[in-house]
């Protein structure tokens, strides 16, 4: 009996290590797949400076920061990038705000890391003091396998910064990267794994800067789940539809730093 033990004790062992190899052999060659699809790039005529709603209107500074999702990378006009429809959002307003005279600019870099902020804070806070600022970011910290604790740190210190300036500060976290179809499962299912990871150190630390945070995977994960459409045609960056999705996510979020904003400054 004791021998029989032992014989299916290492059949079952060779099994698992079989397995486990197999499996990451096949995790490898999913990443290098993954890795030579041919992306989106930002389009090289887009404009990242324009101005939206009546001129007479009450001015609202309005700057993005972070990766490519800050500049649209995946669509074609600026309207359809998430700053083009926050911006459009926020100029028509409401029947009890009346509409606003948006000044929209983007310091976002497709590819930065949280570790890129720094860089895109400096430069948001040349000449004019935003309003609001809007920082999207963390998919290149995930898929680049960073420390989602450190990552997280360098948001935070980013957030901060702009808080101490006077800018009001919405961050749409990591988004649910497991909706990606540029990758097969089980990649897309680690990867979506990662992303979560990072968007709770995310959530953390923003909130502990003192600015206010959208969890994207959350609110917005099961749309990318099931809607093929809400991504262009590399299936990582999201098409106009996706970038609609993320922008009415935002919205409430960004409007009401808007109105915080405009407090400010009649205080001031």
């Amino acid at each position: 009996m004791t021998g029989l033990t032992g014989r299916v004790g290492r059949t079952a062992a060779t099994t698992l290590f079989a397995s486990a190899v197999g499996g990451a052999a096949l995790l490898v060659g999913e990443v290098i797949a993954a890795r030579s699809r041919r992306y989106a790039k930002p389009t090289m005529g887009l404009a990242l400076r324009t101005s939206m709603g009546p001129s007479g209107a009450p001015t609202l500074r309005l700057v993005l920061l972070g990766d490519s999702a800050a500049i649209g990378v995946g669509v074609e006009w600026l309207s359809e990038t998430v700053g083009g429809q926050l911006a459009r959002l926020l100029a028509e307003g409401t029947p009890e705000t009346g509409p606003r005279h948006v000044l929209l600019s983007s310091v976002g870099v497709a590819g930065s890391r949280s570790s890129d902020l720094a860089t895109q804070v400096a430069r948001a806070l040349l000449g004019d003091r935003p309003d609001v600022a809007v920082v999207l970011i963390g998919a290149n910290d995930a898929t680049g396998l960073r420390s989602p604790e450190d990552s997280a740190d360098h948001l935070g210190i980013a957030v901060r910064r702009l808080c101490d300036a006077g800018v009001q500060v919405v961050v749409g976290t990591c988004p649910d990267l497991g909706a990606s179809r540029s990758m097969a499962q089980p990649l897309r299912q680690v990867t979506g794994w990662l992303g979560r990871r990072m968007s709770k150190a995310q959530i953390i630390a923003v909130e502990g800067a003192g600015g206010t945070v959208v969890d994207l995977a959350e609110e917005t994960g099961a749309v990318f789940r099931a809607d093929a459409g809400t991504l262009c045609y590399d299936g990582f960056h999201p098409s106009a539809d996706g970038y609609r999705v993320w922008a009415h996510a935002l919205y409430p979020a960004v409007f009401d730093a808007a109105q915080a904003a405009g407090r400010r400054s009649i205080q001031e």
